[in-house]
């Protein structure tokens, strides 16, 4: 309980800084569909979270499925590949 009452507080003073929840895969609708195409389809995302004002975490079942041309026609900046699929994308202001 208070775990959730902190995180709710420094959300509340920090708002992009403190992550939201991942989404699950299936709400994509906020994702573009060049950067979902890129990133392997919407079979290959397991889930979503903007983090910060310029950055974008996801989590994909098969990293090898990136497209990082059709990334940067889509406007991502940067790719940088963490370890377990986890995959943070440089996006600018539109995260």
């Amino acid at each position: 309980m208070f775990d959730k009452l902190q995180q709710a507080f420094w959300k509340a003073l920090t708002p992009d800084l403190v992550p939201e929840e991942p989404r699950p895969a299936t709400a994509v609708d906020e994702l573009s569909p060049a950067i979902v195409a890129a990133l392997g389809g919407v079979d290959n995302l397991k889930s979503h979270q903007p983090v910060a004002l310029t950055r974008l975490r996801v989590e994909l079942r098969d990293v090898g499925r990136i497209d990082r041309p059709g990334l940067s026609a889509a406007g991502v900046a940067g790719v940088m590949t963490l370890g377990n699929g986890v995959v943070h994308l440089i996006t600018g202001l539109q995260a």
